[in-house]
């Protein structure tokens, strides 16, 4: 029979953030797999865990991917850990996943710290509904791209970023969301000196770019209300000639009785001043 792929989450901070159950497999299997193994030891070493280890990360997850999937076909165990939190979150670990099904290799996961979620849990924004984007991309064509299809988004959205970076990202951000928007940085999550600054995109450019920033940060923004989505959407009809609004409609199949209904509902008045504004406009035609 084929070895199990496992999937551990390790702490992101606080070395107590880790479940018995993971402690219990990273003893288990034959192999641990991990994305920084400098890294991963401090943690192996702090619970005395002698398991194998093997490096596993992006410039490596094909060729060593392919080795990893054999020794499971041959029926070894394996761990798979990234440097803090959940592996195949932004990460190549997906990577790894996907070769596991592809192969009839069964995947687990074993669930403990995950720093999107525990950001998102003490940013003070809704949670219920939320986009996380990880690192946005270095590209500058790409990252424009990614953050212009931010720009109308109603949930709750998370980005990671280097701290040598957020000043740069914070002003950015000003140029697809107005200024007051409000949001969350947090730093050094579950470690001595977390902190969570909750406030506007503008007070936190100010702040960061006078204050350098230290230890990995997750900018958390709220998203466009439905009254602000409305209130752009109705920016967008007002900057358009009344008549042209009507005849887009009409355009389309309406008649114009539904046409001037639904400009009213547009442009937020009423259908009798949609109705004079046309006999206005018809009276002025030569």
């Amino acid at each position: 029979m084929s070895g199990i792929l496992y999937l551990c989450a390790t702490p992101i901070g606080n070395l107590e953030d880790i479940t018995l159950r993971v402690l219990r497999t990273l003893q288990e299997v034959d192999l641990i797999a991990a994305e920084d193994t400098r890294n991963s030891i401090k943690l192996l070493n702090h619970y005395k865990i002698t398991t194998p280890m093997t490096s596993y990360h992006e410039h490596n997850k094909i060729e060593k991917g392919r080795l990893l999937i054999e020794r499971m076909q041959n029926g070894e165990n394996i761990a798979l850990i990234t440097d803090a939190g959940t592996p195949a979150i932004s990460d190549p670990g997906e990577e790894l996943v996907a070769m596991a099904y592809e192969n009839n290799i069964t995947v687990t996961s074993l669930p403990g710290a995950c720093a999107c979620v525990t950001a998102l849990t003490i940013s003070g924004l809704p949670t219920r509904r939320f986009l996380f984007e990880a690192f946005l991309p270095t590209d500058k064509n790409k990252r424009k791209v990614i953050l212009a299809s931010l720009a109308e988004e109603t949930r709750t959205m998370i980005l990671y970023e280097a701290p040598h970076r957020l000043a740069k990202t914070l002003l950015e951000l000003m140029t697809v969301f107005e200024e007051s928007r409000r949001i969350s940085v947090c730093r050094e999550l579950t470690k001595k000196h977390e902190t969570v600054f909750s406030t506007t995109i503008r007070e936190a450019y100010n702040y960061y770019s006078e204050q350098a920033a230290r230890g990995e940060c997750i900018i958390l923004i709220e998203g466009q209300t439905l009254l602000q989505q409305k209130e752009k959407e109705q920016d967008k009809w007002l900057a358009m000639p009344l008549e042209e609004h009507l005849k887009s409609y009409m355009d389309h199949g309406m008649d114009k009785k539904e046409a001037m209904k639904a400009v009213a509902a547009d442009r937020g008045i009423s259908k009798r001043d949609v109705y004079q504004a046309m006999l206005q406009y018809e009276k002025e035609q030569p």
